[in-house]
């Protein structure tokens, strides 16, 4: 199917066209194991939360697995078979090496080319950061939960709103010094609040939703938009596409924004750090066999009874 996103509208706030472009670029960059170690780090992390599941899935699917950070740290006894599937055909070519027997498919991951219940797991990792459709139910979420079985189970990562907020707050404050304005010059992040109900109105059930931070430390702004630019950024394929992205910044904002980064967030030993902000996110798309709650009222205790125990507990102690 066409990319979504192919042309400006009120709808479509990101270039899909250019989104594919920076990904296969990205993944011919030389020597991409120094640039992908934040992207490896969560997928370890993911593959943590597969690892806490006692089951064995037969069929998992991972959505924009990259060169597959998700997959490496997976054992064939936890999934039998792996579908791994990028917008980027580049990244499929050099995928690390995994135990799983995996298939890789060249598809945009907001048109997912699989049938109904066809998955025991769904993996992905910091690729729905970019999402075009702002409708209340996110289209990537509902192909998710349409492609995977009764009792299967979802298990995603992506960036935070507080993402890289040091750099935003300090490119923002120069330019509206330096120029009288400004425009965005990284992809806008969901807020945590959004992530809970976005899942429940796809139709996932049990959630977990848990966030973390991951801080790298640089000598400067500069050396921050470098590591940006050559590794989490365009190694990873998550440059601004924005429609409106500003194609550039001028001499004298950047070294406006640098003295501002120093001056606000500065560490005592001169350097400045850059935070990552993770969402985990896990759901369940429903089946009858699952556990469900009580019926409305029809607990045999109060909570107020919960003001009771430290007596009683007293009275046994005496």
């Amino acid at each position: 199917p066409p990319l979504a996103g192919a042309s400006p509208g009120a709808l479509n706030p990101f270039d899909r066209r250019l989104k594919r472009k920076q990904k296969n670029w990205a993944a011919l960059q030389a020597e991409p194991a120094k640039c992908d170690y934040l992207r490896e780090e969560v997928g370890g992390r993911i593959a943590d939360r597969v690892f806490d599941i006692t089951r064995t899935f037969p069929l998992a699917l991972d959505v924009g697995s990259g060169r597959g950070y998700i997959a490496q740290h997976l054992t064939k006894e936890t999934v039998e078979k792996l579908i791994q599937v990028d917008i980027a055909e580049n990244a499929l070519k050099n995928a690390i090496e995994s135990e799983i027997p995996t298939i890789k498919v060249v598809a945009d991951e907001e048109f997912l080319p699989f049938k109904e219940d066809t998955f025991d797991l769904v993996v992905s990792s910091l690729r729905y950061n970019v999402i075009s459709q702002p409708c209340p139910v996110c289209v990537c979420v509902l192909q998710i939960h349409q492609v995977l079985k009764p009792d299967g189970v979802f298990i995603g990562a992506m960036f935070g709103g507080d993402t890289l907020y040091e750099l935003r707050c300090s490119l923002q404050l120069a330019e509206l010094e330096r120029e009288g304005g400004f425009s965005p010059h990284v992809s806008p992040f969901t807020a945590v609040a959004d992530l809970g109900h976005l899942l429940s109105r796809a139709g996932f059930n049990t959630l977990t939703v848990d966030t973390d931070e991951i801080q790298v430390n640089y000598p400067g702004l500069f050396e921050v938009m470098e590591d940006l630019q050559g590794k989490y950024i365009l190694c990873m394929g998550e440059s601004n596409c924005s429609w409106n992205r500003k194609p550039l910044l001028h001499r004298e904002t950047m070294l406006a924004a640098a003295a501002i980064y120093q001056e606000m967030y500065g560490n005592s030993n001169g350097s400045v750090p850059a935070t990552f902000q993770i969402y985990y996110m896990i759901g369940w798309k429903y089946h009858e066999s699952q556990a469900k709650p009580a019926q409305r009222g029809s607990a045999t205790v109060s909570f107020g009874d919960l003001a009771k125990i430290e007596g009683l507990l007293k009275r046994g102690k005496k």
